[in-house]
C-alpha cells in the first residue's frame, strides 16, 4: 500500500460550520418537534445505579470503554453537529447504568453500543446479548450484582448474529462453562454460521470499514466523534464466540429457563441474517432484538454486510404486532430505551412496519418506472406521518442509501446502461476524468467557487477523481478534507457523519498505522475447524501452489476426530474425513491446531506433531495472505 504525506499542519486543521452547514441545522430545527421530551422520559425511568465515572479498562490498564468523554454532550447542539443526531447522542450518552424496566427484568445501557438485558430467574440471572467485549458485560453484570444481589448467570440468549450481541460472552460466563453446557446458550438457527461467515470470512474489510462507520479513529468532540446513531460508542476490548448449546428453529417455540417462560418468534433474513425476538408472558414484555430501534435502521451496512430483505423486515414487525399486540405491555430491544403501555408499543411498531415497507414498496416503484438507484436515492422521501417521528429518523441508517440498497437486493448494482457494464476502475478513471478537465489545478480553482456556494456533494464527486488520480496534490486534498467535514456535519446518521469525518482525517493524515488482520484467541477457541479452513480458502495465494496437489490431514486429539485439508487447481478444499494419501498429519487439540492454522502460534512453538512432509504444512502457511487493516479508502490503494 502506498502512503502519503500529512498534509501541512496549517491545512491539517478542522474547520467551523460553514454559513452553508449552519443553514442546514437550522432547517433542521424547523422541521422537527424538539420540544417532544418523551424519548427523554422512557431513556430515564427505572434508573437504579451506576458506576462513576463509566470507565472500563482490562486488566492491563488499556482503556475500553470510556463514557467521561462525551461530557460535552450538554446544551443546545453546536452548529458542527446535526441538532438531530446531537438530540440522538444525549439519549444514548447521557442515560447510562443499571434500569429497571419492570418486575424481574433489568438492563444495563450505555456501557456499549448495545444493551446488556438482565431476566430474573427462580436462582440466578438470564442475560440477553453479553455486548461486545468481555470487559464491559463484565462490568454490567458486576454492576447488576451489586445493586441487586450476587445471582449467577444461569442461561444466555443470543438475539442475532451480530458481533455487539454475543462477543462479550466470557465476561459473563467462562469458555469451561459454555463448553461443558453448564450455562444454557440459547440462538436462532444458523447462528454460528451467520456470524463466522459475515464477522470472518470478509473480517478484515469490514473491520476497516466499520472503523470510518462507527468513528473508531475520531476523537469525541462537537467538531469530531458524537455518536454512531445506534448507541454511545462501540467497545474495543477482549472478544470471544462460544457454541451455543440451544437453538431455536421455528416461531411458536418455547422454552423454561431458570422459571422463566419464553415465546419465541423467528425473523431470519431481516435485521440480521440470523435473528430471534421473544416474548416473556410473565412480565407482558416483548424483546424486539435489533428488528426494531429508535431510529431508521440499515437495510444495507455501510460497513459492508449482505443486502437485508426491506419487505420481510415489514413482514416480521407485522407479524410480531399479530402474535404479541394483544398480551403486551412493554417493548424493549437490545438497542435504546423500552416503551411502555400497549397503545403506545403498537403505534411505534406500526410506524416502524411502515417505515421499512414504504422504502421498500416506493423504490420498486420508481425502479419499475425506469429509474435508477441514484435517480430514486434523489427523489424518495418519507411522508410527514413517518419522519416526524424521531425513531423513524436517519441515525444510523437512511432512506438514502436503503433505497438504493431495495434495488440492489432485487436488481443489482448494474442499472442497465451499458455504459455501466464494463466501467473502468476508480484510479484508471479518475486520470482520463482529471485530463480531460484540464488537469488538477484547474479542476480545484473551479471547485473552490463550489465550495464556497455549499455545493458540497458536487466538490466531493470531481475533487475525488483529482485525489485518486494525483493523491500528492496537496490543494486537492485539502479542499477534498473540508469538504467532507462540512457533509459529516450536516448529517444526522451517525455512520453518514463518522464516514465523512474518517475521510477528511484521513486525507489530512495519512493512513495510521496497523498490523495485519488476525482472528481473536477468543474467536479461534469457539470456532469450529470447518470455518477456520474457510477462512484458510479466502487468505490462499493460488500461485504458491500452482500445478501441485497436496492434501494434509488434522487429527484433533481431544475431539477424537480426524478431518483433510486438500489443495487441487490451486483451490483450498475442506473435508470431513481423513485422506489415505495425504502428504502430511497434523495432530493435536482442536486449539493449538487452529490456532497453528490461523498463524496465532509459528509452527515451531506449536502444541501439535507432524507426521510425513512438514514442508507441506509449513508451505501451506506460507500461502496464506496478509490482510492489512489500515488499506486506503479514499486515496488510491494501487496493486494488489
Amino acid at each position: 500500500m502506498t502512503h502519503y504525506a500529512p498534509l501541512p499542519e496549517a491545512l491539517r486543521q478542522s474547520k467551523p460550520a460553514s454559513k452553508a452547514t449552519r443553514a442546514a441545522q437550522q432547517q433542521v430545527r424547523e422541521q422537527l418537534a424538539f420540544n417532544d421530551q418523551r424519548s427523554f422520559d422512557n431513556a430515564r425511568r427505572g434508573f437504579l445505579a451506576s458506576m462513576e465515572p463509566v470507565v472500563i479498562r482490562r486488566e492491563s490498564g488499556q482503556t475500553v470503554f470510556d463514557l467521561t468523554q462525551f461530557d460535552f454532550l450538554s446544551g443546545e447542539a453546536p452548529p458542527e453537529v446535526n441538532p438531530s443526531l446531537w438530540r440522538q447522542a444525549q439519549l444514548n450518552a447521557q442515560h447510562t447504568g443499571l434500569f429497571q424496566v419492570c418486575s424481574r427484568l433489568y438492563q444495563v445501557r450505555s456501557y456499549d453500543m448495545a444493551n446488556m438485558t438482565l431476566i430474573e430467574g427462580d436462582t440466578g440471572w438470564i442475560i440477553v446479548d453479553p455486548l461486545t467485549a468481555s470487559e464491559v458485560s463484565a462490568a454490567a453484570l458486576r454492576l447488576a450484582n451489586e445493586t441487586l444481589g450476587d445471582r449467577p448467570v444461569t442461561g444466555i440468549l443470543i438475539t442475532h448474529s451480530h458481533v455487539d450481541h454475543y462477543a462479550g460472552i466470557y465476561g459473563v460466563i467462562t469458555p469451561e462453562q459454555a463448553a461443558s453446557g453448564e450455562v444454557p446458550i440459547v440462538a436462532p438457527a444458523s447462528f454460528v454460521e451467520e456470524a463466522l461467515s459475515e464477522n470472518v470470512l470478509a473480517g478484515n474489510v469490514m473491520g476497516r470499514r466499520a472503523t470510518y462507520m462507527y468513528g473508531n479513529l475520531l476523537k469525541p468532540g462537537p467538531k469530531s466523534f458524537v455518536s454512531n446513531g445506534l448507541g454511545v460508542t462501540l467497545a474495543l476490548g477482549s472478544t470471544g464466540f462460544a457454541i451455543p448449546t440451544d437453538y431455536i428453529r421455528e416461531t411458536g417455540e418455547r422454552r423454561t429457563i431458570d422459571g422463566v417462560e419464553i415465546e419465541f418468534q423467528m425473523t431470519p433474513g431481516t435485521e440480521a441474517p440470523a435473528e430471534f425476538v421473544f416474548y416473556l408472558p410473565g412480565v407482558k414484555a416483548l424483546c424486539m432484538a435489533e428488528i426494531t430501534s429508535h431510529h431508521l435502521h440499515n437495510v444495507y451496512t455501510p460497513r459492508g454486510a449482505q443486502v437485508r430483505d426491506a419487505l420481510a423486515w415489514s413482514a416480521q414487525i407485522n407479524e410480531s404486532i399479530e402474535l404479541f399486540g394483544s398480551r403486551l405491555e412493554i417493548e424493549f430491544a437490545s438497542h435504546h430505551w423500552p416503551i411502555w403501555g400497549r397503545d403506545e408499543v403498537i403505534e411505534y411498531l406500526s410506524k416502524q412496519r411502515d417505515l421499512y415497507k414504504f422504502i421498500h414498496d416506493q423504490s420498486l416503484r420508481l425502479a419499475n418506472k425506469g429509474f435508477n438507484k441514484e435517480e430514486i436515492a434523489e427523489q424518495l422521501s418519507l411522508p410527514d406521518s413517518l419522519s416526524q417521528e424521531f425513531y423513524n429518523r436517519d441515525y444510523y441508517g437512511t432512506v438514502s442509501h436503503n433505497s438504493r440498497a431495495v434495488y440492489v437486493k432485487y436488481l443489482g448494482y448494474f442499472d442497465g446502461n451499458p455504459a455501466n457494464l464494463h466501467p473502468l476502475p476508480p484510479e484508471a478513471a479518475a486520470q482520463r476524468y482529471v485530463q480531460f478537465m484540464g488537469g488538477s489545478d484547474a479542476i480545484v480553482n473551479k471547485a473552490t467557487p463550489c465550495y464556497e456556494d455549499g455545493d458540497y456533494r458536487w466538490v466531493a464527486e470531481v475533487l475525488n477523481h483529482v485525489v485518486m488520480a494525483d493523491p500528492e496534490h496537496v490543494q486537492a486534498r485539502a479542499l477534498l478534507a473540508d469538504t467532507y467535514e462540512q457533509l459529516g456535519y450536516q448529517a444526522e446518521s451517525g455512520p453518514w457523519r463518522n464516514f465523512y469525518l474518517c475521510g477528511a482525517l484521513e486525507l489530512r493524515q495519512g493512513l495510521p498505522q496497523g498490523s495485519n488482520y488476525r482472528v481473536s484467541p477468543g474467536v479461534a477457541e469457539g470456532m469450529p475447524v470447518e470455518d477456520v479452513a474457510k477462512l484458510l480458502a479466502v487468505q490462499f495465494v493460488p500461485d504458491a501452489f500452482a500445478g501441485r496437489r497436496v492434501s494434509i490431514n488434522l487429527e484433533l486429539s481431544d475431539l477424537a476426530s480426524a478431518c483433510h485439508l486438500s489443495i487441487e487447481h490451486s483451490v483450498l478444499h475442506f473435508y470431513s474425513h481423513k485422506d489415505a494419501n495425504a502428504s502430511a498429519t497434523v495432530k493435536g487439540p482442536s486449539r493449538a491446531i487452529k490456532q497453528l492454522l490461523l498463524r496465532l502460534v509459528p509452527l515451531a512453538k506449536s502444541e501439535v506433531e507432524v507426521i510425513g512432509d512438514p514442508d507441506a504444512v509449513a508451505d501451506l502457511l506460507n500461502a496464506m495472505d496478509d490482510f492489512p487493516r489500515r488499506f486506503p479508502l479514499v486515496t488510491p490503494r494501487g496493486a494488489p
